[in-house]
């Protein structure tokens, strides 16, 4: 099997690479804190000194970076001019589909292809195998990358033919889940406010209607109040929903339950809650009700 380059060794990146060894493959990483290799070094795979040295010409690449900025930082002309032509750049990164789509045509003009495919999932999520992809790209390099996407994910799902879709996807599914967090806390705070603890109500709807593991999640972590384990910061959701408001900016689309998320992770994020479970951002609906749900949050520092 070939070496696929791997750049990116965060909350997601170190399980999905370390799946890649497990499936067989030989891994090149590299990441900007070289001390997080090293337990995948130690499984086998081999260290990288620059983000560009970690891509084969014409292999696959894959990425998957906190942002805009740090793609732009390791996606850019040194790596595409080392893919050269027949190269493949997965790019799994939750950014700005116009991000996506210049990055694209950088690749381009050194006959590399650069992909996307972000993912729904969290660390815990990878390593049960349990990974979505949504993938976004042309034909030729989306049928290269796929055997590499399966062997990481429950499902790779191919959304366009076009990379910067994928990252619609991602967006709108992000926007999605906040704002059923959202509507969970508001159904809360009415049951509590009514004198019924939301517990019960929470319990009941979520045994019932809305059964959806995503449901469960978010339910559990109201109920107990605990947003100390951050698989997703509220920096992170804040980071997202930004995103998504950009996007709908450049298609003139009003969309006011965004606003209200966007006011609740910037709440989260002043308040130092911002390296919390991202779900601690219901809280602020809880305050802003007179309620006080005593949140345990994260204790590191901002």
């Amino acid at each position: 099997m070939e070496t696929i380059g791997f750049i990116g060794l965060g909350a997601m990146g170190e399980p999905i690479a370390r799946r890649l060894l497990t499936a067989g493959y030989g891994v090149r990483v590299f990441n900007r804190t070289p001390a997080k290799a090293g337990s995948l070094v130690e499984a086998g795979a081999t260290l990288a000194s620059s983000a560009h040295e970690a891509a084969s010409p014409g292999g696959i690449v894959m990425s998957i970076v906190a942002d805009d900025a740090a793609l732009e930082s390791v996606a850019d002309e040194a790596l595409a001019k080392r893919l050269g032509p027949g190269g493949v750049h997965v790019s799994m990164s939750t950014v700005r589909p116009d991000t996506t789509q210049r990055l694209a045509a950088l690749h381009a003009r050194h006959g590399a292809t650069l992909i996307a495919a972000p993912v729904f999932g969290h660390p815990s999520t990878i390593v049960d195998g349990k990974l979505w992809v949504m993938l976004g790209g042309t034909p030729a390099a989306k049928a290269r990358a796929m055997p590499v996407l399966q062997a990481i994910a429950q499902h790779v799902r191919d959304v366009s033919d076009s990379p910067q879709h994928a990252n619609v996807v991602k967006l709108a599914g992000n926007f999605l889940g906040f704002s059923a967090l959202e509507a969970l806390a508001e159904a809360a705070i009415l049951a509590e406010s009514n004198g019924l603890p939301r517990a019960a109500l929470l319990g009941a709807l979520t045994e019932t209607l809305f059964s959806a593991p995503m449901y469960k999640r978010f339910a559990g972590q109201l109920i107990s109040g605990d947003f100390s384990h951050a698989e997703f910061t509220a920096k992170l959701g804040l980071k997202d929903m930004t995103y998504v408001r950009d996007a709908a900016k450049g298609g003139a689309v009003a969309m006011p339950v965004l606003d209200v998320l966007c006011d609740r992770f910037r709440n989260a994020v002043d308040k130092g809650r911002g390296t919390s479970d991202a779900s601690v951002m219901a809280v602020g609906a809880a305050e802003a009700a007179g309620l006080d749900w005593q949140p345990k949050t994260a204790r590191s520092p901002e």
